[in-house]
């Protein structure tokens, strides 16, 4: 399976366009859309190199879902799990309880533990992040609604910064 357009649009509600790099929360340099591999500080790119980032990773995150889910998921049940991969990573959701219990067959206690991977470690304490209980919330709400419901609306509108930043390029040239 590829995550759909409403999965991306979900994924791109949580993961803020940033050009140029930034620590996230828990110290990891960042660019893009939550893209993380060979970032270094004072890097800057242009959005179009953010949606090739954001694209590659998907791919990872997609495979990873693909590989590790050994039962039937619908189209929303997978663009939930991979913007949860996206974010917590590979490893974390191969020895996940989430995936235990998805791949027994218990989608609802499945869909329970999203709400449990709401902290990220902050000077060696695990700490509350209020981002991570929105996202994980807006992906168990994706991951419960049933294919033929319509699917819910991302909670978390595209920051104006960010906004200003995608369509300053365009604004230029124009």
């Amino acid at each position: 399976m590829k995550i759909s357009p409403h999965g991306i649009t979900l994924l791109k509600a949580h993961e803020e366009l940033r050009l140029f790099a930034y620590l996230d929360p828990v110290g990891v340099w960042t660019i893009g859309y939550g893209h993380t591999k060979d970032v270094s500080p004072g890097q800057h790119i242009s959005p179009s190199v953010a949606e090739e980032f954001l694209r590659q990773d998907l791919s990872w995150a997609e495979d990873c879902v693909n590989n590790s889910v050994k039962v039937s998921l619908s189209q929303n049940q997978f663009d939930a799990l991979v913007s949860f991969v996206f974010n917590v990573g590979a490893g974390a959701f191969r020895d996940s309880t989430l995936l235990e219990r998805l791949n027994a067959g218990n989608y609802s206690e499945a869909a329970e533990e999203f709400l449990r991977w709401d902290k990220g470690t902050i000077n060696g304490e695990k700490v509350v992040l209020p981002g991570l209980v929105t996202r994980r919330k807006a992906e168990q709400k994706l991951f419960l609604t049933e294919a033929s419901a319509p699917v819910p609306s991302p909670e978390k509108p595209m920051p104006i910064p960010a906004l200003v930043a995608a369509l300053l390029p365009a604004v230029i040239s124009a």
